[in-house]
């Protein structure tokens, strides 16, 4: 999602970039670019998704290291880990938004109400990527309503009134807090012994598309560095980078600090 921040750098970069840069961003002819960047071809098609088949996989692995460390349930609200067993890419927000995965039965999620709709559409979608979506229940909770208590209402229906929570490591403290104040019945711990234990032991697929985002980054930085001119501002250089990655068929970037900003990563877009 855009940000404030983005689109100020964004802005100022469009109108300090050196012209022949410029022309070469808004132009779909590779002839406008350097020779380099020019030759890269689009690779998108290269990255095969995480099958729904291999997700439903995680699961049962979770569920596995859920039962060998007497785990009851995890939660993990939004990032890597998130995305990694779902599919879902939730950003962080003040509100509580949860997906929960019992050891046994269903996973549900609790969301705010008016995100709902966003849910259920992501839980539709086609190819399919929420393991067990036909399954998973969805709470709802109002700004006048305790999401944690809420959570904590899910699990008991889950026949889980008393049991031990592994909380994502990446968990922001006031939801952390606000589930071990849910219920005196629920006994709050680390999910990395679950979470670690999944994602540190990678599939061919996950090998594979990391194969290819590597050799996609070792061809842009060498596109780049054969396009490098004197004179180029760590923002131009940064752009270039931005371009190549596109011609890819991929977002990516590289944080560019030469000179006197290298030692002030925070002005690295300074013009000077």
């Amino acid at each position: 999602m855009p940000t404030r921040r983005n689109f100020l750098l964004s802005s100022a970069a469009a109108a300090a970039a050196a012209p022949t840069l410029a022309l070469a961003a808004q132009s779909s002819q590779p002839e406008k670019l350097p020779p380099a960047i020019a030759a890269l071809t689009n690779r998108h098609a290269e990255a095969v998704p995480i099958t729904l088949a291999e997700r439903e996989q995680r699961l049962e692995r979770a569920r596995a290291l859920m039962h060998q460390n007497n785990i009851d349930a995890i939660v993990i609200t939004t990032g890597t880990s998130l995305t990694y067993f779902t599919g879902l890419r939730w950003g962080q927000s003040e509100r509580f938004f949860a997906w929960t995965l019992p050891a046994t039965g269903a996973p549900f999620i609790v969301c705010p109400v008016f995100e709902e709709g966003r849910v259920r559409e992501r839980m539709e979608s086609k190819p399919a990527t929420l393991p067990s979506a036909s399954t998973t229940r969805v709470y709802t909770w109002n700004e006048d309503e305790d999401p944690y208590q809420l959570l904590a209402k899910a699990l008991n229906e889950s026949g889980l009134a008393t049991c031990k929570i592994g909380i994502e490591e990446r968990t922001q403290f006031v939801f952390a807090d606000g589930i071990a104040h849910a219920s005196a019945a629920l006994t709050i711990t680390s999910a990395t012994p679950v979470t670690s234990g999944c994602r540190s032991i990678k599939s061919p697929a996950e090998l594979a598309l990391m194969q290819l985002a590597n050799n996609i980054t070792l061809a842009v930085y060498k596109a780049c560095y054969q396009s490098a001119q004197p004179g180029m501002t760590n923002r131009q250089f940064s752009q270039m980078v931005d371009l190549a990655y596109t011609r890819c068929g991929v977002t990516g970037d590289a944080s560019c600090q030469v000179g006197e900003y290298s030692a002030l990563p925070t002005d690295r877009y300074n013009l000077k």
